[in-house]
């Protein structure tokens, strides 16, 4: 195993990370940048430098700004490691990952810059693991990486900016869009109405949204709103997703269905706690976005000292937001390690701060119209499965409430609810809320899994990589029969 020490490591090539590590050059610091993929970008200018597409410019001036910063860090000459995997780091800012085609390394940094950034928020309806549905989050992954549409159109089924944003982009690349079931509640956008001011001082947040509203009704793509009990069916074999079934709240009837092999479920993102949990950081439920964060100061350092989070890991504000957070972090991270005294730091940090504000003006009148209903987070029929990998179902977890299971870890311990291979990201939010609901407590009181390294898969020569050989060969012990 090789040991590299450095000033500060970013962990997450997307715009919190880049940002976080120009602006550490910028002070005197010498940053690594780790990151899973094999371009920097991170999710939301995924190979904005190197698209598949024939015409990147189908998928809006948002993405293609993010070419700007991605130019920017690759003249900047800054350390970088792409294809790299992170699975444990230590309150000791003792970091082990392993390097596509390098083996396992150890870094020990002396501070560090996590941007995680965030997935899609759990949406655990009936039919939801068919083969044929997908999140709209993959489905936009599969545009940017790799140029793959869907041939026929699909349908898309959630709330939050993603939905439209992605259904606009399937028709600018000439995609049909076959519906879209619109799960946001009337009570939610009338919640929302007293956020608008704050929202009218974000910066054409609101006109970006009313284009793409204006654009996919000329398209003539059908919109359903006020969507309720959401179902996916399957063929009799469930082999293949064959249609979707839906009611409009406030209208009587019968259940309506549209035929689709394909349907692409959002309802809002989420931070990916998963590093954050597994080093320790105190965490907070955030009421407003129905998640837990971690808790940080106002440069982002967590609980942990010299542990900072940027970016949407550390609560969603979105890609232009998460600059100036990466940034601010990398300014304190520099006056922590002595290269910039106060003044200077403060000074630098005045107008990220005005930034930021003007980019997360917008967020409580977000989180507000697109709040999640109840009923898409913790689902009624006891047949729904909730942890995928483990095959627990909405009943099992109720069932175990039932029994004075008083929070996730207990489950696990009962039926292995999280400990598939995505470590509880699918099931750990709707756990806990499925706990909460039965027992009549809060979400907060309930908790969440205890995160252990290895963070994602790694094979086992990995590990054994990162164990210390013994100096000397140990001396065989002979022990009585």
């Amino acid at each position: 195993m090789t040991v590299k020490t450095v000033d500060l490591l970013v962990v997450g090539a997307g715009p919190a990370g880049l940002a976080a590590a120009l602006e550490a050059k910028r002070h005197g610091l010498t940053p690594l940048v780790i990151d899973e993929n094999p371009l920097p970008g991170g999710q939301i200018y995924r190979n904005v430098g190197a698209s598949p597409l024939a015409d990147p410019a189908l998928l809006g001036e948002d993405y293609l700004y993010g070419h700007t910063l991605v130019q920017a860090f690759e003249d900047a000459d800054i350390a970088y490691w792409p294809r790299t995997l992170v699975w444990q780091i230590g309150q000791d800012r003792r970091v082990f990952a392993t390097r596509e085609g390098a083996g396992t390394w150890q870094i020990d940094a002396r501070a560090i810059v996590l941007a995680g950034g965030a997935m899609e928020r759990p949406f655990p309806i009936p039919g939801w693991t068919l083969p044929g549905v997908m999140g709209v989050g993959a489905a936009q992954t599969l545009l940017k990486s790799a140029a793959l549409a869907p041939q026929h159109g699909a349908v898309l089924a959630g709330c939050g900016p993603l939905l439209y944003l992605f259904a606009w982009q399937m028709l600018r690349a000439g995609v049909p869009v076959r519906a879209i079931l619109d799960t946001t509640q009337r009570s939610a956008r009338r919640d929302a109405l007293r956020h608008l001011g704050g929202a009218l001082r974000a910066p054409g947040y609101l006109a970006k949204g009313i284009k793409l509203l204006r654009a996919i009704r000329a398209a003539g793509v059908e919109h359903v709103k006020d969507v309720e009990a959401l179902r996916v069916l399957g063929s009799a074999g469930g082999d293949r997703t064959e249609a979707i079934e839906y009611r409009v709240a406030g209208v009587a009837g019968e259940s309506k269905r549209i035929d689709t092999p394909l349907v692409l479920l959002h309802q809002g993102v989420v931070p990916n706690t998963q590093i954050t949990r597994s080093i320790g950081c105190e965490h907070v439920w955030h009421d407003a976005q129905l998640c837990w964060v971690p808790r940080t100061d106002a440069w982002g350092e967590s609980s942990v000292p010299r542990i900072f989070v940027a970016g949407d890991g550390g609560g969603i504000a979105g890609a232009r937001a998460a600059e100036p957070s990466g940034r601010l972090a990398a300014l304190q991270a520099a006056h922590a390690l002595g290269r910039i005294d106060t003044s200077r730091r403060d000074s630098a940090a005045f107008p990220l701060r005005r930034e930021l504000a003007r980019h997360t003006a917008i967020r409580p009148f977000l989180d507000a119209y697109y709040r999640p209903s109840d009923a898409m987070r913790r689902p009624a029929d006891d047949d729904t499965v909730v942890c995928r990998c483990e095959e627990v179902t909405a009943g099992d977890v109720r069932h175990m409430a039932a029994l004075g299971c008083v929070g996730p870890n207990q489950t696990k311990s009962f039926s292995r609810c999280g400990m598939g291979p995505c470590q509880g990201r699918l099931c750990g939010l709707t756990v806990a809320e499925l706990l909460a609901q039965t027992q009549g407590r809060e979400v907060a009181d309930v908790g969440y899994y205890r995160i252990r390294a290895p963070l994602k898969p790694v094979m086992l020569g990995d590990l054994a990589m990162a164990v210390p050989a013994p100096a000397q060969p140990a001396e065989r012990q002979e022990f009585p029969r």
